[in-house]
């Protein structure tokens, strides 16, 4: 056997600590210290050195995350300790009743600290460190067994295979440490897996927590790590030595976690009293929604270890700690019909009415079913079981059918070949999995169109509601967005409920539209997938009506953030016949269909971040990126996607990505979101 050298040892030594150390920066505290290349390049040296001499692989090297033989079967495992579910509640009262059951066992006025952590909608794992080296990894299943899936575990970035060896050493941490936390896919990764599973042709996963699930019993661990799993530790159990020698409290276990190694969900909050705990729980019934995970609650948890472990356990859960969830999300009901919606643009949208049931604090009726192929997708018919979501959604939308309850007088649903609404023939182009209706006198668009024309962002006529658009065109007075300017208040006295004063001010309200800028206007007229912020890019480009209707569409595509599709939509819309009459009555009836000197004016003074470029990392407090990146683009300013020299601004949030290192390493400035707002009011 050829002997090794000790520099080869010690360069082997040296390189796993190095990737040790990069992992760790990138995967857990998201702020990178080397170049990806720069990084590839040390882990080929490795992979090399390994190569030549497999008696030096260990199984806390980098390396070998990926690459064992796929598994034949899982292997039950016992846990060291067992992992116990926790008691749920859904109100403050209930977190009241809850403090008051575990109060009863102690004296009274004891003063109590609580540990809040968003409850991560993922899987629980028992992950076990021998001399600090990973040596197992098992999912929760009862409790008391589970499954031993530590190949696929090793897969997960933000788990280390080994622990910080200065946290080891500082703290003489020799003996086994046990670990738990909840492994999760972040709402990206599901979208993109459930893309290309739609793609292949295979069933979609219904939420990020069931593909978690199926992700990490996978037989194949190559598969585990393309599908991208993160993890957030949260429980610390030390082996072999009283914990209370280290840590005393829950806080101090979170703290130290992050010392050995771990990603520990940033948003924890020490609280002194119920009400902070009550608040916290309150914010972030909301601020959920931006979170890139998703999180069904918050894990209240009695701060002191000492007063947890005198308080114990009932025969289920943990006394001292406690899930107290927001309303579901997801709910079973039932189909009574699916009905067709014909939209704006003509689209027919089928929906699903249902048995009314309550969902995320809101009784839904209603849910989506999106398109034909949808349909046919789900497999769902007339008189199904089915779970319906409503994550941030107006509309929620089915997203399983429960088969298994499917009676036998179920009715299968076929997509209409005609307009339910006018009865022309509808049309689903090559290419699309939208059906549409392409009678553009189709009442159904008409009333779309108008609500859209009288909206906020558009020509912000106030007091044409949806019911007052319906009376205009079921009544024949509007046959198109132009008709709304030859009405008089004699001919809306005859609608229901329209009193004389009201109908001249509705008239006053209309004809002071006629002074809204161009780029409103081209926004108000509905082209598909013009939204406001391109709406004033193209504007900004053509000056006036005239320009844009001759453009060629390299002229359109030539701007800025705008792409091939805005831009042959745009340049299909004024080849129509009856569009191009709808301009000349526009433009009759006294509306700006050019930048005047003066909105060219108001338009200039509003482009603060003209010739910047911005770039955004991490959660937002309020906005979402998209919201942000379009109040940037509307003041004038760009929005890349990557940091680079060019970049003059990273608005940074929380969880901030390894654009907030590239900042810092170019030193270009930062902002809040705070200081964002502040740039666009001055």
């Amino acid at each position: 056997m050829e002997l090794i050298k000790p520099e080869v040892k010690q360069r082997v030594l040296e390189l796993r600590q190095l990737l040790q150390k990069a992992s760790y920066a990138y995967y857990v505290l998201d702020s990178p210290i080397m170049e990806d290349a720069v990084y590839d390049q040390l882990y080929r040296e490795l992979q090399n050195l390994e190569n030549q001499y497999p008696e030096l692989v260990t199984p806390d090297s980098p390396t070998q995350r990926v690459g064992e033989k796929p598994a034949t079967q899982f292997n039950s495992v016992r846990h060291n300790i067992p992992l116990y579910s926790l008691e749920n509640a859904f109100s403050i009262d209930e977190l009241l009743a809850w403090d008051q059951r575990w109060r009863r066992q102690l004296p009274p006025q004891t003063e109590v600290e609580y540990v809040c952590e968003l409850k991560i909608d993922g899987n629980a794992l028992a992950l076990t460190y021998e001399n600090g080296i990973l040596s197992r990894g098992a999912t929760r299943g009862d409790g008391v067994t589970g499954e031993d899936i530590t190949q696929n575990v090793r897969t997960i970035r933000s788990i280390p295979l080994r622990l910080n060896v200065e946290a080891l050493r500082a703290m003489s941490l020799t003996e086994r440490v046990e670990v738990r936390g909840e492994a999760f896919l972040p709402l990206d990764v599901f979208k993109q897996i459930n893309e290309e599973r739609q793609k292949a042709g295979e069933s979609l996963f219904a939420n990020p927590r069931n593909a978690a699930a199926g992700t990490l019993r996978q037989l194949d661990p190559r598969i585990v790590a393309q599908r991208r799993l993160d993890f957030f530790a949260y429980t610390l159990h030390i082996a072999g030595m009283d914990d209370a020698s280290i840590v005393n409290t829950q806080w101090e276990a979170l703290e130290l976690l992050q010392k050995l190694g771990f990603r520990v969900n940033p948003h924890r909050r020490l609280c002194t009293s119920l009400q902070e705990v009550a608040e916290y729980y309150q914010y972030w019934d909301t601020q959920r929604l931006n979170l890139p995970y998703m999180t069904d609650g918050v894990v209240v948890k009695l701060n002191s270890l000492k007063l947890q472990e005198q308080l114990g356990f009932t025969q289920k859960f943990p006394r001292w700690a406690l899930a107290l969830k927001y309303a579901p999300e997801e709910a079973p009901t039932r189909v009574e019909n699916i009905v067709v919606n014909v939209g704006r643009t003509g689209a027919l949208t089928p929906l699903a009415e249902l048995r009314p049931v309550q969902l995320a604090g809101t009784t839904v009726s209603r849910a989506t079913l999106h398109n034909a192929d949808r349909i046919a997708q789900l497999d769902i018919r007339i008189g199904d079981t089915v779970i319906v979501r409503k994550a941030g959604e107006i509309i929620p939308e089915v997203v399983r059918v429960l088969k298994e309850l499917r009676p036998p007088d179920t009715k299968t649903f076929v997509m209409p070949t005609h307009c339910p609404v006018c009865s022309s023939v509808v049309v689903r182009e090559m290419g699309e999995a939208v059906t549409r209706c392409v009678n553009a006198s189709c009442p159904a668009i008409l009333k779309a169109a108008i609500e859209h024309w009288v909206s906020r962002d558009a020509l912000d006529i106030r007091g044409i509601g949806e019911k007052l658009v319906h009376q205009l065109v079921d009544r024949g007075l509007v046959h198109s967005v132009a008709d709304l300017y030859d009405l008089t208040a004699d001919k809306l006295c005859e609608l229901e409920r329209m009193g004389k004063k009201s109908a001249e001010k509705l008239v006053d309200a209309i004809a002071q539209s006629k002074n809204q800028p161009w780029s409103r206007v081209l926004y108000g007229l509905g082209i598909r997938h013009v939204g406001s912020v391109n709406a004033q890019l193209l504007t900004q480009k053509f000056k006036n009506v005239e320009q844009l209707a001759a453009a060629r569409i390299s002229d359109i595509e030539g701007i800025y953030g705008i792409g091939r599709e805005i831009a042959e939509s745009v340049y299909q819309w004024f080849r129509i016949s009856a569009n191009q009459a709808l301009i000349e009555r526009l433009q009759t009836a006294g509306l700006q269909l050019a930048c005047t000197e003066e909105t060219q004016a108001v338009e200039k003074s509003n482009q603060k971040l003209a010739g910047k470029t911005f770039a955004i990392t991490g959660t937002l407090p309020t906005l979402k990126r998209d919201r942000a990146k379009a109040l940037i683009q509307k003041a004038g300013g760009k929005v890349t996607e990557s940091v680079s020299k060019k970049t003059d601004y990273l608005v940074v949030g929380e969880d901030a990505g390894s654009k907030l290192a590239k900042a810092q390493e170019l030193g270009i400035t930062q902002l809040s979101e705070a200081q964002l707002l502040e740039m666009l009011q001055q």
